[in-house]
């Protein structure tokens, strides 16, 4: 607990926090875009049979030459029920009856169709190319797309699973590193993937990357920050979610070519990878784990940077020895993800904080991912997403200085479900009151998010924090890849996914309730921090618990 003294003496946040801010947020900005580019990159434009006659691939034949495009539709694509072009069948043959001004719709959908055996003719008039438009994923093969959408989240949720524990053992630096590596091979190869499978694998490759850029990057930021710093620096970090969402609708504004896209979007992960290895391992997380020489490096280097007068007789050796005596002897234990339940402190946090991390992959994702289902533009939807994250978080940031981090992540959880629950008492015909509920909700989801990264950091002790953290992203993955599917319920009950997408931050938040408060403490380094810092006489015998089950004590 006292390395929060090293750091003030390190010279508390100084320049070299606000450049590792800057160097670390920046690639924040391309994963988000990344993760939702397929809002635009798989774009669904109109489309119907391709019909002899139209289109640079067509062939005429057969058909009269003065017929005009709007003819050879009429002739060749029956009318759906909403008077548009069927969009996956033709007639068998020409009904050139329905030229004459005396035809009636109702004959004409009795008249005899088959699937798109030429394939498609596509509206590229929005976007010039997407992967849906080039390999075809409409009608019968329509399940592919969403199919693609929950293997991203599958590797997200691989990522969280393999690289928190990894982070907690081998350190945050290194591990962010190589992802940034594995980022830019994967998604720059992901924009001239021949082929749907290999688009699908090589964009799972990505996602495992994204879990451990993003849970890495949220615990460096949070271990070199102050104690009343941190909720402004994990607020940036929230934020850069936001200018995130506002650069795809930017970027994908002027760049209509899905491959172009995705290329622009990922080649900026090279340089990432050159410049991280300039970062600073956490400190915190190299003196807890018994790698006490380099930790003190770490601290002289920060404070040279920041301008700590004689970094080198601050902190020193001894000075490092007798401020975290307690810590440094604890560093010889080895711990492992099974840590987490063995005492009761830590275990109802872990509980209640995976369950909010599974509310928000569940609801932000099922209502961001299917943006064309809001209608209106696909571009102002997003920026209009990510606008009103700012606001929302800035919002965030003030309440948990002024009332705390518990009564603020509750707030907005239940604002958020009643924004989506409150969609289910307002008609289709009311569009405008549905997208302002619906972005109300985006909103309040983005404010918990920002509240839960300070949150949810803040409650784990440091020896276990990123493997805690891995842990949330996996319930949030498993609510991202779910929430999209519960879309299906509506085919059978039309409010159904709108009401489940709204009571599960309501039943997370209520989860909060059985959380501590913890503004203005200092970060837990280790378990018997959690445990002594809870329910005093429960934490007691939880740590007996834990040194009863935990025999080994090897060198971490």
């Amino acid at each position: 607990m006292a390395f929060a003294e090293l750091l003030e003496e390190a010279g508390g946040l100084g320049l070299y926090q606000i450049l590792q801010m800057i160097a670390l947020l920046i690639p924040i900005f391309l994963v988000t875009a990344l993760n939702l580019v397929e809002n635009f990159s798989g774009a669904i434009p109109d489309h119907h049979c391709r019909v002899p006659g139209l289109g640079a691939h067509s062939d005429p034949a057969g058909f009269p030459g003065n017929l005009t495009p709007e003819a050879l539709l009429t002739v060749s694509i029956p009318l759906g029920p909403d008077q548009e072009p069927e969009k996956c069948r033709r007639f068998l043959q020409p009904q050139w009856q329905l030229l004459s001004p005396n035809a009636s719709a109702a004959n004409a959908s009795r008249l005899d169709t088959e699937p798109c055996l030429d394939g498609w003719t596509y509206d590229l008039s929005v976007f010039s190319s997407t992967i849906v438009a080039e390999w075809d994923l409409v009608c019968d093969s329509r399940a592919l797309k969403p199919m693609s959408q929950s293997l991203y989240m599958g590797g997200i949720l691989l990522g969280a699973a393999v690289c928190g524990q990894v982070s907690d053992r081998f350190g945050r630096k290194l591990v962010l590193s190589w992802c940034y590596l594995l980022m830019a091979l994967s998604s720059t190869c992901a924009a001239f993937a021949p082929n749907f499978s290999l688009y699908c694998a090589l964009r799972f490759l990505s996602a495992f990357a994204v879990a451990s850029i993003m849970m890495n990057t949220s615990s460096l930021l949070m271990e070199w920050a102050t104690t009343k710093a941190r909720a402004k620096v994990m607020t940036a970090n929230a934020l850069s979610f936001s200018f995130g969402l506002v650069l795809l609708a930017g970027t994908a504004y002027a760049i209509r070519a899905w491959r172009l896209l995705q290329l622009t979007l990922s080649m900026p992960f090279f340089i990432s990878f050159i410049y991280s290895w300039c970062l600073s391992e956490s400190a915190r997380w190299l003196l807890i784990t018994g790698r006490a020489e380099r930790g003190l490096q770490a601290l002289q280097r920060v404070a040279r940077i920041n301008g700590s007068a004689d970094p080198g007789t601050r902190l020193s050796a001894q000075a490092l020895s007798s401020a975290m005596q307690e810590e440094l002897a604890m560093a010889k234990c080895r711990y492992t993800i099974m840590d987490l339940f063995r005492t009761p402190t830590l275990r109802k946090r872990v509980f209640c904080m995976t369950l909010v991390w599974f509310a928000f992959g569940f609801t932000y994702y099922g209502l961001a991912l299917d943006l064309q289902a809001l209608g209106s533009s696909l571009f102002l939807l997003q920026v209009l997403f990510g606008t009103v994250d700012f606001p929302a978080k800035f919002l965030a940031l003030w309440a948990m200085n002024r009332v705390g981090r518990r009564w603020t992540q509750i707030a907005s959880l239940f604002l958020a479900g009643l924004s989506v629950l409150a969609n289910v008492f307002v008609s289709q015909e009311m569009q405008p009151l549905r997208l302002s509920l619906a972005v109300l909700g985006i909103g309040s989801m983005g404010a918990a998010f920002s509240c839960h990264a300070v949150y949810s950091s803040e409650l784990y002790p440091t020896v276990l924090r990123m493997t805690a953290i891995s842990l949330g992203q996996i319930s949030a993955r498993l609510g991202s890849m779910l929430g999209p599917l519960v879309r299906m319920t509506g085919q059978f009950f039309p409010a159904l996914p709108l009401i489940t997408y709204g009571a599960v931050p309501i039943i997370a938040g209520l989860g909060v309730l059985f959380l501590p408060e913890t503004k203005n403490l200092p970060l837990p380094d280790t378990i018997q921090d959690v445990e002594s810092g809870g329910q005093r006489e429960e934490g007691a015998r939880g740590v007996d618990e834990l040194e009863k089950t935990t025999g080994k004590t090897t060198r971490f």
